[in-house]
């Protein structure tokens, strides 16, 4: 390969309605256009495999150095052989070895094909290409339906440790008598904005609304960002990053609450920042995770 070349990968992020896919190069792990196409209507493997295989085409435009693929991909799964074991989402892939249904019809060995969970893709997108490039140590949170987190060091995902929780999830655990999502997530701002106002609405909504200046919102979002940062502060103490970014649906309405994060976290060290990225970070740390794999 002469110097001068700057590799590219095809990345993909699979998502529980549509799928992602670009070309990501090594130099500023930076994407080409970004294709996107719902899930088959038809549920079956091979339906899947040809959406993969068309985004896959679009995204190349004609490239013949693209080196393989690395997919953002949820789980159950087995990220090393590249079989799905997911029952609720996308069932007609369970036992499904995805590396090699894309490989046949892309003419390449299954090897080319690699897989990572979305999480910690995320993070990657973020570390090696966002808010969080050059930072030793980081936490990553998606905040949304769920709470989905990844902590890194040096620039690498780490999924055991000091004050890492197992598989560097924190969604399950342990917090003010039940755990750690039932206070961080659209359910927990949607409950707080019905138990004051006596109405259902969507966090988009109720943030429509603060910004309006309706002071049940307003006080609905303050709460939430308080209770964001007490949780950093007692959840994260052993880990000690030195960054935590937000990312995830809710992290569109920041404003509405990132100060009160950031007082409950002005003692401790610890940076709180906004992801960059959006939604492109998990395609982005998919290009990192090819790139960096030793």
């Amino acid at each position: 390969m002469s110097p001068d070349v700057d590799p590219c990968v095809l990345v993909y992020d699979v998502g529980g309605s549509h799928i992602s896919a670009a070309v990501c190069r090594r130099n500023g792990y930076s994407l080409g256009t970004v294709v996107r196409a719902n899930l088959p209507e038809e549920q079956s493997s091979a339906a899947f495999m040809e959406v993969l295989h068309s985004l896959a085409l679009k995204a190349n435009e004609g490239r013949a150095d693209v080196e393989g693929a690395e997919f953002a991909m949820p789980g159950p799964f087995d990220y090393e052989k590249g079989i799905s074991w997911m029952e609720h989402k996308m069932p007609y892939l369970y036992g499904v070895n995805v590396s090699e249904g894309l490989a046949e019809r892309l003419g390449w060995k299954p090897e080319q094909v690699r897989f990572l969970n979305d999480a910690a893709a995320y993070l990657l997108g973020e570390v090696g290409a966002g808010a969080a490039r050059g930072v030793k140590r980081v936490v990553c949170f998606t905040l949304g339906t769920g709470l989905g987190s990844g902590f890194a060091v040096d620039g690498r995902v780490v999924t055991e440790g000091k004050g890492v929780p197992p598989g560097g999830e924190i969604w399950n655990a342990p917090y003010r008598g039940g755990i750690a999502e039932d206070q961080i997530s659209t359910r927990a701002i949607k409950k707080a904005y019905l138990d004051r106002k006596g109405q259902n609405r969507e966090v988009a909504s109720i943030a429509h609304y603060a910004i309006g200046g309706d002071p049940d919102a307003v006080a609905v979002f303050q709460e939430f960002g308080k209770t964001l940062g007490i949780l950093i502060k007692e959840l994260l103490r052993d880990f000690a990053p030195d960054v935590v970014v937000l990312g995830g649906g809710i992290s569109r309405s920041a404003p509405l609450f990132l100060d009160a994060v950031k007082a409950e976290l002005k003692d401790t060290g610890i940076e709180v920042r906004i992801a960059e990225l959006g939604d492109n970070a998990p395609l982005a740390g998919a290009g990192v995770a090819w790139f960096t794999k030793t």
